[in-house]
């Protein structure tokens, strides 16, 4: 569902929860797009928050699942190794809405959504997850983590072959969505959150 004009759903909550899904949908499929790039957030073991800007490679409406492409040797894929909980944030300038979605998220490294990740990604996508050492570790000096060679060249299918134990998908299961549209006649704020027992969106109006 495509809206023109703001007043369509900016007073509704159904057509607002629409707005919010058109949006991500729109996201993943547009790289210029202000929600292609989403704030991440997780909790680590010993409780400190952990955000970084990852790109919004899938969106399932029917499953509530978002996914991200990322590094298994990463902070966060501890995190998230046992379905730990995690935030996502976006703003959209244009269409006035900032989206906070929250839920639990889970790593696969296997499987058939894995595989078709790692086969839709560009060469220079698969190029980062060569990287030695693993992203995060302390160095002595600027780098990359790539071996010269290939650094700053596309590279072929045998070259990127070995990154493919590195790579891993992050599936976030959506149960939470704040929705905020600014507007300079008045804010509007709701709240939907994912009813288990009868499989919909509940929700309502918060102040903004």
């Amino acid at each position: 569902m495509t809206f023109s004009q703001e007043e369509f759903y900016f007073n509704n909550l159904d057509l607002s929860l629409e707005k919010s899904w058109e949006l991500l949908t729109s996201g993943k499929k547009d790289r210029h797009s202000p929600l292609h790039t989403l704030a991440v957030g997780t909790v680590t073991a010993d409780g400190t928050p952990s955000q970084r800007i990852m790109v919004l490679r899938d969106v399932d409406r029917e499953t509530r699942m978002l996914r991200f492409n990322t590094d298994a040797r990463v902070s966060k894929v501890a995190d998230l190794d046992n379905g730990g909980a995690i935030s996502i944030l976006g703003y959209h300038p244009d269409a006035k809405v900032q989206l906070r979605l929250s839920g639990t998220a889970r790593i696969e490294r296997e499987g058939a959504i894995a595989e078709e990740a790692w086969e839709q990604a560009s060469p220079y996508g698969k190029r980062c997850y060569l990287a030695d050492p693993p992203p995060g570790s302390p160095v002595d000096a600027p780098t990359s983590g790539l071996d010269p060679a290939i650094e700053g060249q596309k590279p072929d299918a045998k070259q990127t072959a070995p990154a493919r134990i590195n790579f891993a998908v992050l599936l976030a299961e959506i149960n939470r969505i704040e929705w905020l549209y600014l507007a300079h006649t008045g804010h509007r704020r709701a709240l939907f959150f994912w009813n288990e027992k009868t499989d919909q969106w509940d929700s309502g109006w918060l102040v903004p």
